[in-house]
């Protein structure tokens, strides 16, 4: 049976016999090899889906932690703002651990997908006339003021359970990667990642660090472009984020790791959403692909450096997130009549 990640991981986490652990058996997401990526990109490719987790995105693994630890500290509630991944977990985790749960969203920003998840886990939703940014400025200030516990990842606790998907991948392939690439938007994935590979390399777990390979949407780019960004606009609702949380401590990864932040098109963002569903066979939320996007755009720019190198992507979220973009971005179904020789034609099979 599953651990969860706290039980799993115990002793790299801050938790104590008196830490109630609510725990919807997170972690053990699948690290899949990538057959078709290794091929164009002559490296060893692996995608991590954490897709896969209870909520279907990999923010399950610190919210574990920050609800257990806002139940040790005696809380009642919790607030976040969200672009929809955040919130569909925090309202989750809240109900196991029976605990109020608020969410800010920016108003008509967030995939149905996830907006349904926070409603069904009873968890109340306000909409924000303004984006990401001023949504989590709004719950820092609440939170400064009055009783309610912030679950953003600002929540040093967040960062601390999101570490673990550096322990799997580590221990799922035997060692660490040689290059690990990955979303970036308010940047705390990427510290926590960062944050696991030192920590396991420390206790002599593995015996080398990955290269941290960071990538935003080419129109919410502001640690890229060294400014932030107003009005960030991206097809990748996840990522749409103007001013990251996290910004110091992404540069920090991608310089001590000597990797890099850099960004992507909306173009290149479903060129690798397309191909990782129709060639790879999973399904991800649009910002997931940023990754992979970036890898391919890596690959073609540095193709000798990726050659026979281990390379692990992760992929946040399911597709199941936002369902309206990947009916938008396929043909519609074609309607038939009940004509076997029509169907038969359709097809196109040959007897």
């Amino acid at each position: 049976m599953k651990k969860g990640i706290i039980e799993k991981y115990r002793e790299f986490l801050p938790v104590t016999s008196h830490t109630p652990v609510i725990t919807l058996k997170e972690g053990d997401t699948p690290l899949i090899p990538g057959k078709v990526l290794s091929d164009i990109t002559n490296a060893k490719v692996f995608l991590k889906f954490e897709g896969a987790h209870p909520t279907g995105s990999f923010k399950d693994r610190g919210m574990t932690m920050a609800i257990s630890k806002a139940l040790e500290e005696g809380a009642k509630a919790v607030i976040c703002a969200s672009t929809g991944n955040t919130s569909a977990s925090a309202a989750a985790y809240a109900a196991k651990g029976g605990l109020r749960c608020v969410v800010i969203i920016p108003e008509g920003k967030i995939a149905m997908g996830k907006l349904s998840q926070a409603l069904m886990h009873g968890a109340q939703v306000l909409a924000l006339r303004g984006n990401f940014d001023d949504a989590l400025k709004m719950v820092v200030e609440i939170t400064s003021k009055y009783p309610i516990k912030l679950v953003n990842s600002l929540n040093p606790y967040r960062i601390e359970g999101q570490k673990t998907g550096a322990f799997e991948v580590c221990d799922q392939l035997g060692r660490a990667p040689d290059y690990h690439f990955i979303p970036v938007g308010n940047a705390g994935n990427i510290t926590a990642y960062w944050k696991g590979y030192r920590e396991y390399f420390q206790a002599g777990r593995i015996n080398s660090l990955p290269k941290m390979m960071g990538y935003q949407a080419e129109g919410a780019a502001p640690i890229v472009r060294g400014k932030v960004i107003e009005h960030p606009e991206t097809i990748a609702t996840a990522i749409r984020i103007g001013n990251p949380a996290r910004w110091r401590e992404a540069e920090e990864a991608s310089r001590q790791s000597g990797g890099r932040i850099d960004m992507v098109s909306d173009e290149e963002i479903l060129h690798a959403y397309h191909l990782l569903a129709k060639e790879e066979g999973i399904f991800v939320e649009p910002a997931s692909a940023a990754s992979v996007a970036g890898l391919l755009k890596f690959s073609k720019g540095n193709p000798q450096l990726l050659k026979g190198k281990w390379v692990v992507c992760i992929l946040t979220g399911t597709g199941l997130k936002d369902p309206e973009l990947a009916v938008k971005e396929s043909p519609p179904p074609l309607t038939v009549s009940k004509d076997l020789g029509r169907i038969v034609e359709e097809i196109g099979l040959e007897k």
